[in-house]
């Protein structure tokens, strides 16, 4: 069955028409006036029809126009999260990257004390054997005797206190990869968490004379994830070494620690070097934004530094910098990290 839109003006223009013929015979004179009252309804009637047409054209293209866009905005949603899991991805890679580093600077910083170690145990191997020899040749003498211990004395003493800083440099690296690794909540010194990170990078900092000074409460405990602390910090100095200090020049770093109130501690992270300029430091946190593509920037550092410090420890953090006058990053963070979501 079909619908008739205009039926009712239809109707009414034959009735017209039909009245219009008995007007001819009765009212004459209104003939005229009443069929030129009949065409403008008429004409009237067709342009609702022209309109009506139109009408549905339109609603056509905008439902197609509709469909398109809605597949569009489907595949914007798909490609925006192919981007976030490649983001996540080089991210991870990042992380993974920065604990390939600490796993060589384990190396490099065990490598003099465990050095030592091994010539003093030579050594005392050696005056041993001697010792041995002119025992069996029954001609030790007192001078002999004497010689060996203060050998062994010194020797024993370089050995012990060696492979004490070795086991020490262990313990605190094996903590920092555990805590970055596994990203734990536990409490913790914020004052040893910095030290434990400053001794990881020390392979990185030592070669070209960067010095990095910590002012941190000794007393100050925090309760939250010290690997994320020590990731920020490690990423903070990378970050100053490929961007302040280009080009192997020796330069300072400070890491500043206040307790703001009872809640919240305030790290102040600069540099004395070459700054940035300002339509720089507006996009320092953006991911993939460097200077230095292609020369050990990849854009992703102080973005994942952003990332923790919004994410992980539920703060904030700003960046200042003055061209030829340092940068200084400023964090501000609860004392005890909120549970996450």
């Amino acid at each position: 069955m079909n619908f008739n839109l205009f039926a009712a003006e239809e109707q009414a223009i034959e009735k017209a028409r039909a009245l219009g013929e008995a007007l001819t015979v009765v009212a004459p004179d209104c003939v005229s006036d009443f069929e030129a009252l009949v065409d403008a309804f008429q004409r009237s009637t067709r342009e609702q029809r022209r309109l009506v047409r139109v009408s549905d054209r339109l609603q056509a293209q905008l439902g197609t126009a509709n469909q398109e866009l809605e597949r569009r905005r489907q595949e914007a949603e798909t490609a925006l999260d192919h981007l976030r899991e490649a983001q996540e991805a080089i991210i991870q890679a990042e992380k993974l990257a920065s604990l390939g580093a600490l796993v060589a600077g384990v190396a490099h910083e065990i490598n003099t004390p465990v050095g030592i170690a091994v010539s003093c145990a030579s050594h005392l191997a050696d005056a041993t054997e001697r010792l041995k020899r002119l025992a069996e040749e029954g001609t030790v003498s007192r001078g002999d005797f004497s010689r060996y211990l203060a050998t062994a004395g010194d020797t024993t003493d370089l050995i012990l206190a060696n492979c004490q800083r070795a086991a020490q440099l262990i313990a605190g690296f094996k903590q920092v990869a555990v805590d970055r690794a596994s990203a734990e909540r536990r409490r913790f010194n914020l004052a040893t968490c910095i030290q434990e990170t400053l001794v990881s990078l020390q392979p990185k900092l030592r070669p070209l004379g960067h010095v990095a000074s910590v002012s941190c409460p000794t007393d100050l405990e925090l309760d939250g994830y010290p690997g994320v602390l020590s990731q920020i910090l490690a990423n903070l100095v990378v970050n100053a070494l490929t961007h302040a200090f280009p080009d192997g020049q020796a330069g300072a770093m400070a890491i500043e620690v206040e307790q703001t109130d009872t809640d919240h501690v305030r790290l102040r992270f600069s540099d004395n070097g070459r700054g940035m300029a300002e339509e720089h430091r507006a996009r320092v946190f953006e991911p993939f934004f460097t200077t230095r593509r292609g020369q050990g920037g990849s854009g992703l550092g102080l973005h994942i530094v952003h990332n923790l410090v919004v994410g992980a420890l539920k703060g904030g953090v700003t960046v200042e910098s003055v061209v030829d006058q340092g940068t200084r990053f400023v964090l501000l963070f609860p004392r005890q990290t909120p549970e996450r979501d």
